[in-house]
């Protein structure tokens, strides 16, 4: 048994501190407005470091570098749109969303409609958006501790049933990837149910930091070993020399004065005209199934992009577990100036994973053979160990540190999708729906029981996942929320028509077509239904399908619209004073918390 120390030491301390921290902070978790919202006594500062290390999760860390290097600049989209969708949070949402004073999100749409029925609709859509979320971050968890435990030999103590296999079916000696899924599922469970969101605020802002360290300081090492970014994506613009066919593909990267020698690309990787452009391997996809030529292809790929920055704009505002964050700031102005620093803190991180992904097309082409946890999503932990063969240990601290932040993201964006989903069912399914007489003693203690439950079934589903890229779930994940919640929190809180039947009706049409769509091309990708042939007939249908936002959110907000206007007599009573309380400022004190109007319930 071989595991680097310096990479079993970092990624060991990074889990015991977050265990510690959680139970540190668990001890000041006394109500219920400690585990739901923190006591919405949380800091601007410390809510954007939050926010933030619950935002850049797996996809974030691993799945933007494995995505550019595996489907080149197209893939450039995700960092982008990721970062640009919290502007339409500071500008239409994160401010009218903390003057309502909710606990949840379906708070948030009982409230706005006065209808019990339409909680239930919401809670629909907090868990089925969490769950497709917490996919990729269990596929990164299982794809890093594959990684540090690889060189373990578990054949002869584990049976080869739970072991992973290679091409010829024989048993494979390292950790399997269900293991890390399900470690790392625990120990997160663990940690929410004894905390809830005051329990996970320290512990995320603290793991922000710790991503920033541990995904700039490689970069800024390796550039200066094996030269500059622009020397590294040169070396793609086909002029440049390559390594003769056949040679070992070990990173052995040569400087010159103007050049970068590169080793052969497997036949797996993309050509590098193909990769340089902005319609590469992702968005074109589906057009090549079809065997279209490239000016065929174009439209395609052009509709897919447009459905993806969609997706990922529109849905980065209508993430449950990212807009229920806002409940815990202390008022509205402190919502807007913690969106304004969530938008400079991940922003500036985005600047690092797509050079990883280049300097990994470079320097570690095999992982191109690869596919699952050992393929190019694991480039970020494996690329500072090749510094070992100049420098001696400095790569493994390296990707140590690399490993930590891996540990970081995985664990902190698990953790708020966790808090969001539980909230739902232990705040609105359990304690507004079952039990609205409950007190919140009881509210709390089924809490810690929803914890357990909802951690269960993010394992479960996890173990099913490790073909997919992260990058691609995170992205179905925000189509669903931009086709569902997105419509609601928007036209809810600035046009006063809505009704409640309009906004169900767009809710449920939008999500569930998405949600549809989406399922259907995973559970192809996946293999448990063949339609290969029939995607490689219809390839507008197969976008239409992994990309629904394009139709689905214009879908979701015209139906609001036209129901609406059809059942204007049921538009709230009291509509004038919610449309204050949402937008009207502190200083007039109509702000109100909503949910201490309940609180004897």
């Amino acid at each position: 048994m071989q595991i680097d120390p310096f990479i079993l030491a970092f990624s060991l301390i990074t889990v015991v501190a977050t265990v510690l921290m959680g139970f540190w902070s668990a001890r000041k978790s006394q109500g219920a407005g400690d585990f739901f919202v923190a006591g919405r006594s949380v800091s601007v500062g410390w809510n954007a470091s939050a926010i933030s290390g619950e935002y850049l999760s797996a996809a974030s860390f691993m799945g933007v570098a494995g995505m550019v290097m595996s489907s080149g600049y197209d893939a450039l989209w995700y960092p982008v749109c990721y970062a640009c969708g919290y502007l339409f949070l500071l500008l239409f949402i994160a401010g009218p969303l903390r003057r309502f004073g909710a606990y949840t999100i379906p708070d948030f749409a009982e409230g706005r409609f006065d209808s019990p029925v339409f909680r239930k609709i919401a809670v629909v859509f907090v868990l089925c958006i969490g769950f497709f979320y917490t996919m990729p971050q269990m596929k990164g968890a299982g794809t890093t501790l594959s990684y540090i435990f690889g060189s373990v030999d578990l054949r002869g103590i584990l049976p080869d049933f739970f072991l992973g296999h290679d091409a010829n079916g024989l048993a494979q000696k390292g950790l399997p990837y269900w293991a890390g899924v399900v470690l790392v599922g625990a120990v997160i469970t663990l940690n929410v149910a004894l905390g809830g969101m005051k329990g996970i605020t320290l512990v995320q802002a603290v793991q922000y930091w710790a991503k920033m360290f541990a995904i700039s300081v490689p970069v800024f090492v390796l550039l200066s070993v094996y030269g500059g970014y622009g020397k590294q994506l040169g070396a793609n613009d086909g002029r440049m020399g390559l390594a003769p066919a056949g040679v070992q593909m070990e990173a052995q990267v040569e400087q010159r004065p103007n050049a970068i020698i590169r080793q052969a690309l497997p036949e797996k990787a993309p050509k590098d005209e193909t990769w340089l452009q902005p319609f590469g391997p992702l968005t074109t996809k589906a057009a090549k199934a079809a065997n279209l030529t490239p000016e065929q292809s174009r439209p395609y790929s052009l509709l897919y992009t447009y459905s993806l920055i969609i997706a990922l704009v529109c849905g980065t505002a209508g993430l449950p577990h990212i807009l229920v964050r806002f409940y815990t700031n202390p008022d509205g102005v402190a919502a807007k100036r913690t969106t304004m620093w969530v938008m400079i803190l991940i922003g500036v991180f985005y600047v690092f994973p797509p050079v990883f992904g280049v300097l990994g097309r470079n320097l570690l082409p095999d992982l191109y053979a690869s596919t699952g946890s050992k393929g190019t999503d694991k480039i970020v932990l494996e690329l500072p160990r090749l510094l070992n063969e100049r420098y001696g240990m400095l790569g493994s601290v390296l990707s140590g540190i690399t490993c930590a932040g891996a540990f970081a993201a995985f664990m902190s964006t698990f953790s708020g999708l966790l808090v969001s989903m539980t909230g739902a069912l232990a705040h609105d399914v359990y304690g507004r729906i079952l039990r609205p007489k409950s007190t919140p003693e009881q509210r709390m203690k089924a809490f810690k029981y929803c914890a357990v439950l909802v951690g269960i079934v993010s394992v479960a589903l996890g173990m099913q996942v490790e073909q997919l890229q992260i990058n691609f779930m995170v992205g179905q994940a925000f189509a669903i929320a931009a086709a569902s919640y997105f419509p609601l929190l928007f036209l809810s809180a600035w046009w006063r028509g809505m009704t409640m039947k309009g906004a169900a009706t767009g809710m449920l049409s939008g999500g569930v077509l998405a949600l549809a769509g989406i399922s259907l091309t995973s559970f192809s990708d996946l293999k448990w239904i063949d339609l290969s042939a029939f995607w490689a007939g219809h390839p507008l249908l197969r976008i239409l399908c992994e990309q629904p936002a394009i139709w689905t959110v214009p879908l979701s907000m015209f139906l609001m619209i036209v129901v609406s206007k059809a059942t204007s007599a049921d538009i709230p009573k009291d509509i004038r004073m919610k449309m204050l309380v949402l937008h009207a400022p502190e200083k007039l004190g109509l702000k109100h918390e909503y949910i201490q109007e309940h609180s004897g319930h």
